[in-house]
Order: C-alpha cells, then sequence, then structure tokens
C-alpha cells in the first residue's frame, strides 16, 4: 500500500460505512451512522474531505453533489493498522495479542472450529 497518512478514529469510522455502502454522499454516510452513534453532518463532510486528502477515497462531482468511493481496499488499511498496532503494544510479536483477544474478548464454538482449521491449514504450509 502506499504510503499514507495513518487514519483517525473518527475517519475509520467513516471509512468502515464508506466501504460499506461503496460510493455515497455526505448525507448517505451520515444517514447510516448507527443510531447511537449521534455525530454532526458537518463532521462527517470533514473525515469525507480528509480522507480524499489523505487518499484513502475518490470524489466527484456528480450534478452539484459530491460523491465518494473507497480507493483504498479494507484488508489493506485494516492489515496495516493491526501491524502498527501490533508493532507498538507488543514489540512485533504477534501471540501476545492473539492471547489477548481469546482471554479478554472471547471465543464461540464456531469461532474455536474455524480458529482450528486455520491453524490445522498453516501446519500443512509449514508456516
Amino acid at each position: 500500500m502506499t504510503d499514507r497518512p495513518e487514519l483517525s478514529k473518527g475517519e475509520m469510522e467513516v471509512a468502515r460505512i464508506l466501504w460499506e455502502l461503496g460510493h455515497a454522499t455526505v448525507r448517505e454516510v451520515h444517514v447510516a451512522f448507527p443510531d447511537d452513534r449521534k455525530i454532526d453532518f458537518a463532521t462527517v463532510q470533514t473525515y469525507l474531505r480528509r480522507l480524499e486528502t489523505k487518499g484513502y477515497v475518490t470524489g466527484k462531482l456528480v450534478a452539484r453533489t459530491r460523491v465518494y468511493s473507497p480507493k483504498v481496499k479494507p484488508q489493506k488499511v485494516i492489515g496495516r493498522t493491526i501491524d502498527d498496532l501490533i508493532d507498538r503494544l507488543f514489540g512485533g510479536e504477534a501471540l501476545p495479542l492473539m492471547r489477548h483477544l481469546i482471554e479478554e474478548r472471547g471465543l464461540t464454538a464456531d469461532d474455536l472450529s474455524e480458529l482450528r482449521k486455520l491453524i490445522d491449514g498453516m501446519d500443512g504450509e509449514g508456516k
């Protein structure tokens, strides 16, 4: 991924909604926020402009309304964010993060089954 500035918490929230919508106006992103998350229209507009400036979204004028679309896939941003978190909090070691998630967040039986399949698949690849 091109070296882009990091996203703030608010920018990430707006980016996640835009990823879900595919493309949207400021109003559409604003309306898509959960009811329990109060955010001003102008704040959403500011975050979308910042995301465009940082190179995460593109905006084009359709009639007289600006429509935003993701420029970067969520997997790229998530991967970069997680890598940074692991480096900063765990000295580059992933196991402490996994341990924390398992112990503090818990896993369902389905989660455990999926995790076992993932680990088994990695064992077969010699990783």
